[in-house]
């Protein structure tokens, strides 16, 4: 899977002030794992995403998969676990 199929498959929610999302950014970079970012303070309807996979918070770093799967603050070797689980 290259880099560009695997930004396609994951959207990272996030917010201008939450260094979680700064941390798991710079490391989904370095690892080699694109992504889509969305501001959830930008976009209203992103943060109801936010919330519904959340129990009504609007936690962030929330990652939404290609599956409609969410994993939420996760490491990144979380992340690239669940992109090789849904690229099998």
């Amino acid at each position: 899977m290259t880099f560009s199929d695997r930004a396609a498959e994951l959207t990272m929610y996030t917010t201008s002030w939450c260094g979680y999302c700064v941390r798991l950014k710079s490391q989904l970079k370095r690892a080699g794992i694109g992504f889509r970012e969305v501001n959830i303070e930008h976009e209203p309807r992103a943060a109801e995403i936010v919330e519904r996979v959340n129990d009504g918070n609007q936690t962030v770093p929330t990652l939404v998969f290609s599956d409609g799967s969410a994993l939420t603050n996760p490491s990144v070797v979380q992340v690239s676990r669940r992109l090789d689980e849904l690229a099998a």
